[in-house]
């Protein structure tokens, strides 16, 4: 049997998995399946009347995380959408997720071994990678993608609709109004692309010989005065594309809200 506290209120609904612990005054609701190892502390919400909440194994939610809830949409009419978590995720104290909207894609997603620290919020319909760690007070309005291994400040707000690139770092007290290129180090308010992330880079394994061309992208990217069209003209000629600069020319190329820069 699954460790379910007596003060613990539980979903005739949820699917939860006999080696799932849930702590005192927890409340599940709706339509919530819980893989095992996850662990639910004590006075956590997750799920919601309407949505549908999709939980994988050895997750940690604690005191006061509301997970999985209706999206903060006027447009929003009970309609049912979806949240997904994989696997290895610790969301902390007071951390709010909202499912998607029918507008959007209709689910928000969170994969594996992420860390959300307290006090931030995640909205409808956004994409949240892997190996992530998203510091305290945080704010992702709807539609936003995190792409893996992202580095996030404390107290950075992030517009709808954008995207940070793989392996970037967001500095504390940033505001984001841009696509983030991969591989950098971004910061400001309104937040710009200030340096190559080079030491997040080495740490993941990177050899020097990638992080030089990697390096020299970015700076082709934010110096001087090229537009974006003859930034990548210039990576293309000068640049050793190996799949990393490869990736970040298909990143610019595909932005649809602009880069950060």
């Amino acid at each position: 049997m699954s460790k379910i506290h007596p003060t613990a209120v539980i979903s005739k609904e949820a699917v939860i998995d006999k080696d799932v612990e849930i702590g005192p005054f927890c409340v599940v609701r709706g339509q919530v399946t819980i893989g095992k190892g996850s662990v639910l502390h004590n006075h956590v919400t997750l799920g919601s009347d309407f949505g549908i909440v999709e939980v994988g194994e050895n997750n940690q939610f604690f005191a006061g995380a509301a997970v999985g809830g209706p999206p903060q949409d006027l447009k929003y009419k009970n309609e049912k959408t979806k949240l997904t978590i994989g696997n290895g995720n610790m969301i902390r104290e007071y951390v709010t997720v909202n499912l998607g909207t029918v507008t959007g894609t209709g689910l928000t997603t969170i994969a594996n071994n992420n860390l959300i620290m307290a006090y931030s919020h995640i909205a409808h319909d956004c994409r949240i990678g892997s190996n992530i760690a998203i510091a305290n007070s945080c704010q992702l309005a709807g539609h936003v993608t995190i792409e893996d291994n992202v580095r996030v400040g404390g107290m950075c707000g992030f517009v709808q609709f954008i995207k940070i690139g793989k392996f970037a770092y967001i500095a504390g007290d940033s505001t984001i109004n841009k696509d983030v290129v991969p591989f950098c180090m971004a910061q400001g308010r309104w937040a710009v692309t200030r340096a190559t992330n080079k030491i997040g880079l080495e740490r993941a394994g990177f050899s020097d010989k990638s992080i030089s061309q990697i390096h020299k992208a970015i700076r082709l990217t934010i110096m001087g005065d090229r537009t974006i069209d003859e930034a990548l003209n210039a990576i293309e000629s000068e640049c050793e594309i190996d799949e990393n600069v490869k990736y970040l020319i298909d990143f610019i190329k595909s932005s649809e809200k602009g880069i950060a820069r």
